[in-house]
């Protein structure tokens, strides 16, 4: 939410700076003393916690004064937090409102046994000896740290070797994995998959990344014709290497396909493209696994990594869902994952099953290329336009360095993100009104989302169910992309759709927007159910208000997943680096050992 006028309540005759400063060292003593009830008194009666693996090694979320301090209090004997005070050099302390609460927002720094990091605290504006909210998140490990900067290498293995061999003979051999096996296997060669390689490889731990199509990159260069992100190029850079000033502020697939390609180079990634896992299974005996890998000759080889890491986008094969009559259909039947453009549809009539993002973008698509296109409408879908709408998701980033802004993002627990969804979605639903209701009037069903929180809800709850619309949104409202409803559809006929009312909605093209198996299906294929079943859900909400089993250690030793939005890849990899790095360096025990 927006920054509140300085003259807000609270903290009178002292700057925020002060305010926040003052609190750390209340903090400081406090953790220092292990007292609870000294903590507790530092919280409000409702206040919220949020650790990413500093004090906790896991993604850890607390809510209420007394809860928060039996979690610090409990942690600080192993963690031994300290040296809290006001970070240098990043965004100064200021008042600001979240989830509807005046606050005063400050960025600090601490450090702990083994690491040091960064964190965020809110605190009451009208009462700022008490914080609505803490963060704590570990940035580096003690003797680990990243090799950038300062840090980077000498370059004395490669440069000058004359006899020997250079940085690229070097780069062939260890690409090759002749002599050795990978640390870490990553599945999915996409932005998931290269943020986390690229800093893992900043962690001195070997990393192989594999992808079953041919060029890195090609996870977006084989979508279809007309893709394009949603959200600004300012919001989506990579780790180390952001994207040139002078790019759009949507970027094309093609533009992002050629960038990681650069990327993976620019990082020194190894990459095994035209490879696929076959399957793999775990040594409890030597804590590797055992996957094998085929690679585009049709040969195999098996790997064995100590880590293997799920970077697959989140989903797995396309769905295909059993609709009555579809095998009767006499025309072209493709899923979204199979389209490229419309072109070849010129003069045609197509129907396309879903209203997410996919089923839109290549509805609008086929209607640029002269195709009769009609969306249908399975089941409620949430439309909000891209700009001004959905640029109020990333409202968090504005006026402030980029990883400011990723700590911000870092700091709510579920129930606090949940409320600050709600006030954006109804902030967007009064920008949207005329779209919406031109929709409504349709006869489109239209949601806001379980509890009004909107498409970002939608999101990390089932990763669907919601479009940000590129244009479709006004086409089905002047009637030039058509709608139908799924339930007025009795079967699929040779020529189209049979409707309820006994005639026939041709078609010669048949889209299924109707989106992939989840992630289970997936771990179960290629681990087998007894893994997928130990696992359990991958992605959604769990208990705890947190993802299920992403960025962060499974039920199921050596086993990751990453994945989501290139901000959310960019964020998370550092901590799913950490993890990986503390591990190999004994500062992280194996479960069972």
């Amino acid at each position: 939410m927006g920054v509140v006028p300085k003259a807000a309540a609270g903290c009178e005759g002292e700057s925020d700076a002060r305010c926040v400063t003052a609190w750390l060292g209340k903090l400081d003593a406090a953790l220092g003393s292990q007292s609870r009830p000294g903590i507790a008194a530092m919280f409000s009666p409702d206040g919220h916690y949020r650790d990413v693996l500093a004090l906790t090694w896991d993604l850890t979320p607390r809510q209420g004064a007394d809860n928060i301090a039996d979690l610090l209090a409990s942690m600080q004997s192993t963690a031994r937090a300290r040296g809290f005070a006001l970070a240098r050099g990043r965004t100064a302390p200021r008042r600001v409102q979240r989830a509807g609460v005046d606050v005063i927002e400050g960025i600090f720094e601490f450090e702990t046994g083994v690491g040091r990091g960064f964190g965020v605290v809110r605190l009451l504006a009208a009462e700022p000896d008490k914080a609505f909210q803490l963060m704590t998140a570990l940035h580096e490990l003690k003797g680990f740290e990243e090799k950038i900067g300062q840090r980077r290498p000498t370059g004395e293995a490669y440069s000058r070797n004359f006899g020997g061999s250079n940085w690229k003979d070097q780069r062939i051999a260890a690409q090759a994995y002749s002599d050795r096996e990978p640390t870490v296997l990553i599945v999915g060669g996409g932005q998931a998959g290269l943020t986390l390689a690229a800093t893992l490889g900043r962690l001195d731990v070997d990393t192989l990344v594999i992808d079953r199509l041919p060029r890195v990159g090609d996870c977006w260069r084989t979508r279809y014709h007309s893709l394009a992100l949603h959200n600004n190029t300012e919001f989506n850079h990579l780790p180390y290497m952001p994207f040139p000033p002078s790019w759009p502020k949507y970027l094309p697939k093609d533009m992002i396909a050629d960038w990681f390609e650069a990327y993976a180079w620019a990082m020194e990634i190894n990459f095994w493209t035209a490879t696929e896992l076959v399957g793999a299974v775990y040594d409890e005996a030597t804590a590797t696994w055992r996957a094998t890998v085929r690679r585009a000759d049709g040969g195999e080889r098996v790997l064995r990594p100590r880590h293997l890491v799920f970077a697959n986008g989140l989903v797995g094969f396309p769905r295909i869902p059993d609709l009555p009559g579809l095998q009767d259909f006499k025309g072209d039947v493709m899923h979204t994952a199979q389209f490229t453009t419309g072109a070849r549809w010129r003069g045609k009539k197509a129907l396309i099953i879903g209203t997410g993002t996919s089923a839109h973008d290549v509805a609008q698509d086929l209607h640029a290329n002269g195709c009769d296109a009609v969306i249908v409408q399975r089941g409620e879908t949430m439309v909000i336009s891209i700009d001004p709408s959905a640029k109020l998701t990333y409202g968090i980033f504005e006026g402030i360095p980029l990883e400011d802004g990723d700590l911000l993002s870092n700091t709510n627990t579920f129930p606090v993100l949940r409320k600050n969804l709600q006030l954006l979605t109804a902030r967007m639903v009064e920008q949207d009104r005329k779209m919406i209701d031109g929709l409504i009037a349709r006869g489109f069903k239209w949601t806001m989302g379980e509890d009004g929180a909107g498409h970002q809800m939608m999101i990390r709850k089932r990763y669907g169910g919601y479009y940000l619309d590129a244009g479709c949104a006004d086409l089905i409202i002047r009637g030039e992309v058509g709608l139908l409803h799924f339930e007025q559809i009795d079967r699929f006929v040779e020529d189209g759709a049979r409707l309820q009312d006994g005639s026939v909605k041709p078609a010669d093209l048949i889209v299924l927007a109707t989106g992939f198996d989840t992630q289970e299906v997936v771990i179960g294929r290629y681990l087998g159910e007894a893994v997928a079943k130990k696992v359990g859900p991958v992605w959604g909400i769990g208990p705890d208000g947190e993802m299920n089993n992403m960025w962060k250690r499974t039920p199921h030793e050596g086993l990751w997943f990453v994945g989501g939005s290139f901000a959310q890849c960019r964020n998370y990899s550092r901590y799913v680096g950490l993890q990986i790095k503390a591990i190999e360096e004994g500062l992280l025990r194996v479960r069972g050992q």
